[in-house]
């Protein structure tokens, strides 16, 4: 399960993080490529942008449950 404590910085505020569990798979970047990208340089993901829309909430949602190490977070803010 995701820590909001080890979440990265580069997330906005929100109620969806990535923390430092990320292994940079890239399933939620393809999952909701509107919500999540990558660091180049910490080679991880990280929410850039909450999600605005039912579909994009819904999108987060199934990210967050297909992570495979479990490094995304919701906080329900």
């Amino acid at each position: 399960m995701a820590d909001f404590e080890n979440r990265y910085s580069d997330n906005v505020s929100g109620a969806f993080y990535v923390d430092d569990q990320c292994i940079d798979c890239d399933l939620c970047r393809e999952t909701a490529p509107d919500n999540f990208t990558r660091n180049d340089d910490g080679g991880h993901s990280f929410v850039f942008k909450q999600p605005e829309t039912d579909d994009e909430r819904a999108l987060c949602e199934e990210a967050m449950e297909g992570c495979p190490v479990e490094a995304i977070g919701n906080d329900g803010q």
